[in-house]
Parts: C-alpha cells; sequence; structure tokens
C-alpha cells in the first residue's frame, strides 16, 4: 500500500510512462473501482457500456505575439510538451492574414491530444497539482460543459504546471484543455468528474441552500 502511495505521488508530479513502466494510474483505478459503481447507481444505468468514461484530453496553447519569434514560439511548444508528456504539434496559419500580419505557414500555436494513461496522469497532475496552484482559486467553472457531456477549461499561465521550470520560462501563456467525455449527457459528465475529484464550483442556488441549511 505504501508502495502505490508512493507511485501515485510520482505520477501526480509528472514522472513519464517509461519510468513507471506496468503502473496503473491512481486515477484510472479509481474510475473503474469507485465511480462506473457510483454513476451506475445515481443515474440507474443498468449496461455497463453505456457509463460515461473520458475518451481523451486535448490540450491547445495559441501563441499570440510569440508567433513572430520562431525562437519563443519553439520555448512554448517545448513547454506544452514537458507538461503533457507527449510531444506537441505545432500549428501553422494555413494562409497570410494581413490584419494580424502573420504569413503562411507562420507557427500560430501547438496542440497535443492525450489518450490511455497518459491521459489519466496528466489529469491527476492537474487536478492534484497544477489547479491548486492557481492564484485565489476558487473552484472551476461546472457550467463549462458543450450540451454533449464534454468540459472545457481554460488557464492563464503554464507556470502552474511542475513540469516547467520557471527560471526557464521565456513568456508566460495560458491554454486550453478540453476532456472528451463519451454518453452526450452534462449532467453524467458532470459527475463523473466531480468523482474523479475535479475541483467544480458549486452553483451559487445550492451553495446558498446549503449554507442556510447550516
Amino acid at each position: 500500500m505504501a508502495k502505490q502511495k508512493k507511485e501515485a505521488a510520482k505520477a501526480a508530479e509528472g514522472v513519464s510512462l517509461k519510468k513507471l513502466g506496468s503502473f496503473a494510474p491512481r486515477l484510472k483505478t479509481k474510475y473503474r473501482d469507485e465511480v462506473v459503481p457510483a454513476l451506475m447507481k445515481q443515474f440507474g444505468i443498468e449496461n455497463i457500456m453505456a457509463v460515461p468514461r473520458v475518451q481523451k484530453v486535448t490540450l491547445n496553447m495559441g501563441f499570440g505575439q510569440a508567433s513572430k519569434n520562431k525562437g519563443l514560439a519553439e520555448a512554448l511548444a517545448k513547454d506544452l510538451s514537458e507538461i503533457a508528456g507527449q510531444k506537441a504539434v505545432v500549428t501553422r496559419a494555413k494562409s497570410a492574414q494581413a490584419a494580424w500580419k502573420l504569413r503562411e505557414n507562420d507557427p500560430v500555436g501547438a496542440k497535443v491530444t492525450l489518450r490511455g494513461d497518459r491521459m489519466w496522469l496528466f489529469l491527476e497532475k492537474l487536478i492534484s497539482v497544477a489547479v491548486p496552484r492557481i492564484r485565489d482559486f476558487q473552484g472551476l467553472n461546472a457550467r463549462s460543459f458543450d450540451g454533449r457531456g464534454n468540459y472545457n477549461m481554460g488557464l492563464t499561465e503554464q507556470t502552474i504546471f511542475p513540469d516547467v521550470e520557471l527560471d526557464k520560462v521565456k513568456e508566460v501563456q495560458g491554454m486550453d484543455i478540453s476532456i472528451s467525455i463519451s454518453g452526450g449527457n452534462d449532467d453524467w459528465s458532470r459527475s463523473l468528474l466531480l468523482g474523479l475529484g475535479v475541483p467544480l464550483k458549486r452553483p451559487q442556488a445550492k451553495a446558498a441552500r446549503e449554507k442556510a441549511a447550516q
């Protein structure tokens, strides 16, 4: 048990899959053993295959003004790769945009899509390490679902992740994170994320009722 806790802590700090070997991410185990049974009971789901599951996590970073500086754009793409634990793909302008002073093929951002164990390790790091570092954090927006069960969130700086060495940061840059969840139901997806420990902010009306009941 002590060894498993130690390995889970290492996963949260961004240890690579290669170093972890056959270790099963803690969050993946929690989903299988705790979240799935809870969702089936809460929503009366009889077929385990119908239980919502996290399919992939996509990280997208726009370069903004950094797109005009090749070295800076490469540094930001490297930061995203370190955060994700997987090499990010640089996205480029498909055509020239005079209004934005962009030429065709200029780097405009970086993107990486995570699946499987890499996805679970990233989510563990996001929940346990990165999000608590957000300044004046009061919870993630509980309404940021797209109507089909997918959750989207934005971060204002990459430095909240422990993988990024602060003394080597050339530009503070935010990113968008999209969590794709099967099932097509926002309520099911919300319960799934809460079960995994994602700190979603409680709706104000619900919080007020709970406070009045105390």
